[in-house]
């Protein structure tokens, strides 16, 4: 069986989207190309022998949006003409960024294609936690009539409260902006001061510390990186107000589960929304999970949906494939994350 059709371009995808659908989606802009696209989805890293054929042929590669299939160092010296690896999502830590660097290969994520559905994400679940909207909800479905109690264990409005927002890139400005229409106090942290975004959005700048001990809630929106892997650990969670709630919609490895966990059923803060895992994913005997089916705690799970509304998928396959013809065509591709383009 060839690989490669001849005198075509061979677009190789790693998503487990169906090619039939990906070549509908590049077929609108057929004319813009010199050459017919032939689309082969191949999910099977095991088989080296097929996939090293198919690194070998393909010109583009679409990555995976489940971040089920990496693309190791070995796959990545296997390319010899791929122009571009295309990612359709935000996250591209399961892709050996430095690798395709070294053979020359650019790596494109979305950008901010889904910014606004995950800052509309975190402002929904952080106003669900302070208003304990689970705990309500579930009670009440059962017939019991919780009023007074939940309003003991207190029901609280962002107004007037302090947001701390870790990490200011495309997904903590939205965040931001979102947040100033309910005159809360906005802090940030970042590795990079933005002094022109703190005068435009009224944020004000703090190191990671203070920001900790002084946040009502506090949102992470950093990618996973070294510097950030397990960044918020039990040093961490400790110096958070016992009040405070912790949002999680960037990379489950930022924050150390086992340490959240604890930090949960010992009441160190008061909740937590976690839509990412370190694993995924993450299985019944994961500690949030865990702690999430008993009920009984001020914690929302949900399965790494913060970014996958209806109109940001859309956004994600528009910017996926309209990096994919500028590398066909020998275009710079848009943001690329591993070399200067």
């Amino acid at each position: 069986m060839p690989v490669q059709a001849p005198g075509k371009y061979m677009v190789l995808s790693f998503s487990p989207l169906p090619a039939e659908l990906i070549k509908a989606l590049i077929a609108p802009y057929r004319s813009m190309l010199d050459r017919d696209v032939d689309v082969v989805v191949f999910r099977d890293v095991r088989d080296w022998e097929r996939l090293s054929a198919l690194l070998k042929s393909a010109d583009v590669i679409i990555g995976d949006y489940t971040m089920e299939v990496p693309i190791t160092r070995e796959m990545c010296y296997a390319m010899e003409k791929v122009r571009l690896v295309a990612q359709p999502s935000t996250g591209f830590d399961h892709i050996d960024i430095d690798a395709c660097a070294e053979k020359g290969v650019p790596v494109a994520n979305i950008g901010g294609a889904n910014a606004v559905t995950v800052a509309e994400y975190t402002i929904m679940v952080a106003l669900a936690l302070l208003r304990r909207l689970l705990e309500a909800h579930e009670r009440t479905r059962r017939g019991e009539w919780p009023q007074w109690e939940l309003m003991e264990k207190g029901s609280f409005e962002v107004q007037g409260k302090t947001w701390g927002i870790v990490g200011l890139g495309r997904i903590g400005r939205e965040v931001a902006k979102r947040v100033k229409a309910f005159d809360a106090n906005i802090i940030y942290y970042d590795k990079v001061r933005f002094e022109s975004l703190e005068k435009e959005l009224g944020l004000d700048y703090a190191p990671l510390p203070k920001l900790l001990r002084t946040s009502d809630i506090v949102s992470l929106h950093v990618p996973l990186t070294p510097e950030t892997r397990r960044m918020i650990g039990e040093k961490e969670l400790r110096l958070m107000k016992p009040t405070a709630i912790l949002i999680n919609p960037a990379r489950g490895e930022v924050v150390d589960e086992e340490a959240l966990a604890r930090a949960l059923e010992e009441k160190w803060i008061a909740g937590a929304a976690v839509d990412v895992y370190s694993r995924e994913p993450p299985g019944r005997e994961h500690p949030l999970i865990k702690l999430a089916a008993r009920g009984d705690l001020n914690l929302i799970v949900t399965p790494h949906i913060g970014g996958a509304s209806t109109e940001s998928r859309a956004r994600i396959i528009q910017v996926t494939i309209e990096n994919v013809l500028r590398a066909l065509r020998g275009e710079k591709p848009i943001n690329v994350v591993n070399m200067p383009v």
